[in-house]
């Protein structure tokens, strides 16, 4: 498959995973998002998919890792089972669905959530617990299908309250448990070939220098200062995808 792309075509990759995981250390999600319906215009969801999601699982390890003391996880708790089960209903419709079918629906799910980041409201409301079955279940789903799982989790624990550093580092970590599954089931289903082996070992200095310096950036800068541009990216990524 690496044969197959030129220069430019590895330089746009490059240069999307940068600025995916730039965005990734400002704001501690994203990165999915934004570079995996960019990857798909170039690659089959089955690299682009599993060398994001192994990328996401070393960032969530050193958002974890460093906030552990903010992790809150009795919401982990509710979450982590519904997520698991979507986990394996993932794996086996990956198997079964026309990756073309899996594309247009990528477009449309990234499509969608752009249209409601640029129009949702920032309110106090605080959610039940109970709304952990369908955040957990979908984000299980859609985070396996497509590595953009992390909208979901995003929603609930917004709703649920908690504080900004508190939400970074449960954020990571029920992104760590899952995650270790669905790589898991990836290498069960025969999707880390030799190509993807590759990327992953270039891709990973590109992720570590965007974390770097988009962690500095979290420090200065709120989240909701470029919320709107990277909705707009969205946007585009995704109607880019239902066009190819």
């Amino acid at each position: 498959m690496l044969e197959s792309l030129s220069i430019l075509h590895l330089s746009f990759a490059a240069g999307v995973i940068g600025v995916a995981y730039l965005v990734r250390g400002i704001a501690g999600f994203g990165s999915g998002l934004i570079a995996i319906p960019l990857l798909a215009l170039m690659m089959p969801l089955t690299i682009a998919v599993p060398l994001i999601v192994f990328l996401d699982y070393i960032a969530s390890a050193s958002h974890g890792i460093k906030h552990r003391e903010a992790i809150q996880w009795k919401e982990i708790v509710s979450l982590l089972p519904f997520a698991i089960a979507g986990v394996l209903t993932a794996l086996f419709i990956f198997q079964s669905v026309d990756m073309e079918a899996l594309k247009m629906g990528l477009g449309c799910f990234v499509l969608l959530f752009a249209i409601y980041s640029l129009f949702s409201f920032s309110g106090k409301t605080l959610i039940s617990s109970l709304w952990s079955v369908p955040a957990g279940s979908m984000g299980g789903i859609i985070g396996t299908l497509y590595g953009t799982g992390g909208p979901f989790y995003v929603m609930y624990l917004k709703f649920r309250n908690i504080e900004k550093t508190q939400f970074r580092a449960t954020f990571a970590t029920i992104f760590l448990l899952d995650g270790a599954g669905r790589l898991a089931g990836y290498i069960y289903s025969g999707f880390f070939s030799m190509d993807l082996v590759l990327m992953m070992a270039v891709a990973i200095p590109l992720m570590v220098i965007g974390m770097f310096i988009g962690g500095h950036i979290h420090t200065n800068m709120s989240q909701q200062t470029f919320q709107r541009a990277i909705s707009m990216l969205l946007v585009f990524s995704g109607l880019a995808l239902l066009l190819k």
